[in-house]
């Protein structure tokens, strides 16, 4: 259980055990870009196994069912499928908030965020990787996106939605996050979500940061949600939570991490901790989804820190942190192993005692 203070916090946490905070649903895996990190390994056409209209919104009733966490569609390119604001709009209308994460194509239009402003879209994300067209373009195999992306940047504002930019972090675009948290305060964004990479999909190995460049980003990271106007989060690295800790800051508990208050059902139902940590817990088209997150094996370890393992087992940080299980599973092929991107030796590994972190 979390070094909690309050009943609030507590009240998440076991929350977390049978429902998740946040559900991530790829609809298809059909995108016209082809970027060289993509988790998915998008392809152009839309795969024939994709679930239809009438099984998604059968999965959207049992997400309804689990305490109505937050709905993110994203693929893939999402709009990429013709009954996407039919499907929106089905969650809506029971009380789902919606968010949407969509590629910087040609299908995305001034009329589509009109519909999506309509159809009661609670958040539109749209991915930016590099500070200049040279790098941006380069992570999208696209030239001419970055140009792109800053003109719907603009139509984003425009349209009154909320914004939300993610930027997948790795060694080719270290040196420009100054330069995105510049472009996004000038587009006046509201949340800047950072995607630490994992090596999965098209994502390679020699593209992840080391534990102590890590470090170094998240220090800086904690440095810009102090100045800032938009609200910063991370993903793949949870140790954030700790250095927002050691800051002094009082953190909102445990974590949403892989299969720990996220889950993520991929284009053909299949169901997995994370779209990072590809190991299938089963599909929703045999097993209803609020089984599936509450009684996996899988999942339930993943829960449980005490089964964690070397450093990440004995640090004091563990009950907000918990390290990323993805990036554990990606290098060791075990998701209970330390998380090797994370620099921060424990005190019980340097003979000091253990302390607990700041909790509401």
């Amino acid at each position: 259980m979390a070094l909690l203070q309050s009943s609030a916090a507590t009240t998440r946490v076991l929350q977390y055990e049978q429902h998740p905070r946040i559900v991530m649903w790829e609809l298809t895996r059909a995108c016209q870009l082809h970027c060289v990190h993509c988790r998915a390994k998008a392809q152009t056409r839309r795969a024939p196994d994709e679930l239809t209209t009438d099984q998604a919104k059968r999965v959207i009733d049992q997400i309804t069912e689990m305490d109505h966490p937050l709905l993110v569609f994203t693929g893939g390119d999402p709009l990429e499928r013709p009954d996407l604001f039919d499907l929106i709009q089905y969650a809506v209308n029971q009380g789902v908030h919606v968010s949407l994460a969509a590629s910087v194509t040609p299908k995305l239009t001034k009329s589509v965020l009109q519909r999506a402003v309509l159809s009661g879209v609670s958040r539109f994300a749209i991915s930016l990787d590099g500070a200049t067209n040279l790098t941006h373009d380069r992570f999208r195999s696209v030239h001419g996106s970055f140009k792109e992306t800053m003109n719907s940047l603009q139509n984003l504002r425009e349209s009154g939605l909320s914004t939300q930019i993610n930027t997948t972090v790795t060694a080719w675009n270290k040196t420009e996050l100054e330069g995105i948290a510049a472009i996004a305060e000038q587009h006046q964004i509201d949340l800047w979500s950072l995607f630490f990479l994992i090596p999965t999909g098209r994502g390679r190995a020699s593209m992840m940061l080391d534990a102590q460049q890590n470090e170094d980003i998240l220090q800086w990271l904690y440095e810009q949600t102090q100045i800032r106007p938009f609200a910063i989060k991370t993903t793949e690295a949870p140790f954030f939570q700790r250095i927002t800790s050691q800051h002094g800051q009082r953190t909102p508990g445990r974590n949403v991490t892989d299969g720990d208050g996220f889950i993520f059902i991929s284009h053909n139902g299949h169901v997995y901790p994370s779209g990072f940590l590809p190991v299938s817990i089963g599909n929703v088209l045999r097993t209803p989804l609020p089984t599936l997150y509450r009684e996996s094996p899988l999942l339930l370890s993943l829960r449980n820190r005490k089964l964690r393992k070397g450093k990440c087992g004995v640090c004091e940080f563990k009950e907000i942190c918990g390290g990323s299980r993805a990036r554990a599973f990606a290098v060791t092929g075990d998701p209970l192993e330390s998380d090797p991107g994370c620099a921060y030796l424990p005190l019980s590994l340097r003979g000091g005692k253990e302390m607990g972190a700041q909790t509401e």
